[in-house]
């Protein structure tokens, strides 16, 4: 599994309008081969950042499958606008460390 993040700098007061465009943009990234699950977060000390975690099977499924489609231009026409700066996108592999949470 593959996670990929990227910390969402929004336009300031955009916050609501970002949402709503997540909210409808987020069955173009799911419709995706090898897409596994995506939680975008709001950051509790600054409003105007999200961090957005997408999970897929491997990196091609994002770097070649999702941004190769026909679904990534109507993507960025949704979300692209609210971001100040563009947000740096990164992958990353497997835990070398994992702690499980408490049972009980």
């Amino acid at each position: 599994m593959i996670l990929e993040t990227a910390l969402l700098a929004v336009r300031p007061g955009q916050g609501p309008a970002f949402e709503r465009a997540m909210a409808e943009a987020q069955p173009l990234i799911a419709a995706t081969p090898g897409f596994l699950g995506l939680e975008v977060r709001p950051c509790l000390e600054a409003p105007d950042r999200y961090l957005l975690l997408v999970r897929w099977d491997r990196l091609e499924d994002h770097t070649e499958g999702f941004r190769g489609s026909e679904r990534y231009a109507r993507w960025k026409a949704l979300l692209h606008c609210f971001y100040d700066p563009f947000p740096l996108v990164e992958h990353y592999g497997e835990p070398v460390v994992s702690t499980p949470a408490p049972c009980g």
